[in-house]
């Protein structure tokens, strides 16, 4: 298919345009026209574009793309190599951060509470129709155990917990990413624990004072998944026209 064409069809799936961000949602970096492979993945790095090009691929659609607001403007090493790569390839780079991690199906945070089967999930902040933060329910109560193994299971990553609950978890807030200022608001929302991929110092203190458990599962780790269901969408859709390639390159982080 054409790239304007996939381009359209990403902007109204993730409802783009209606979204402020940190970055540029959308193409960041032109390639050729035609394309048939994507490759998608979290983070546009250099190994990832390496891997693309292995595969073929005429576009590579991630949630962490490039240009971040407040970030040097200057096109010299590692950011020149990138480029370089993409440009001599001829290989198309598309973002989505914020648009992919609120999506009410193909988002981070929908993924997430579809694997730890939270339900009745709403925005932390109900005067915002694009929370980027959420509040739900565990569908059967969970002890604070349970869910780190589960959250283990799932993700393959030893999470951090901070444990301060001596009862079974039900209301749940969570952030995929580094989330983690939110917990104040998860704290006042009555919520039992937050989850979210990164941890900052504070967050302990804040956990223990507000008495909430608090989940550190990793940013790369919580946030495989949008982008994977995001490229099986497209490869269902749009099969006609789409060969699609999840490539997923391990981050601890």
């Amino acid at each position: 298919m054409k790239r304007q064409q996939l381009i359209d069809y990403l902007d109204e799936l993730l409802q783009a345009d209606k979204i402020r961000d940190y970055c540029p949602n959308g193409l960041q970096v032109q390639g050729r026209d035609d394309i048939q492979k994507v490759v998608t993945g979290v983070t546009a790095s250099q190994a990832l574009i390496d891997a693309a090009i292995a595969a073929n691929a005429d576009a590579v659609l991630v949630h962490h793309g490039y240009f971040w607001k407040n970030e040097s403007p200057v096109i010299t090493g590692m950011k020149y190599n990138r480029l370089k790569a993409l440009l001599d390839a001829n290989i198309n780079l598309i973002g989505y951060h914020l648009p992919l991690d609120v999506h009410p199906e193909l988002g981070n945070n929908a993924q997430l509470a579809k694997r730890l089967n939270i339900v009745d999930c709403v925005g932390l902040d109900p005067n915002d129709a694009f929370s980027v933060a959420m509040k739900g329910r565990f569908a059967e109560p969970i002890s604070g155990s349970q869910l780190s193994q589960s959250l283990l299971q799932l993700l393959n990553r030893k999470p951090l917990h901070i444990d301060v609950k001596d009862q079974p978890l039900q209301t749940v807030g969570w952030c995929t990413g580094g989330g983690q200022s939110f917990i104040e608001q998860a704290a006042l929302a009555d919520c039992d624990v937050f989850i979210t991929g990164e941890v900052s110092e504070q967050t302990v203190h804040v956990a223990r004072e507000l008495n909430i458990d608090f989940i550190a599962a990793g940013h790369h780790a919580t946030e495989r998944y949008g982008v994977e269901a995001l490229g099986h969408h497209l490869a269902q859709q749009l099969q006609l026209q789409l060969d699609v390639q999840f490539i997923d390159i391990d981050n601890p982080a």
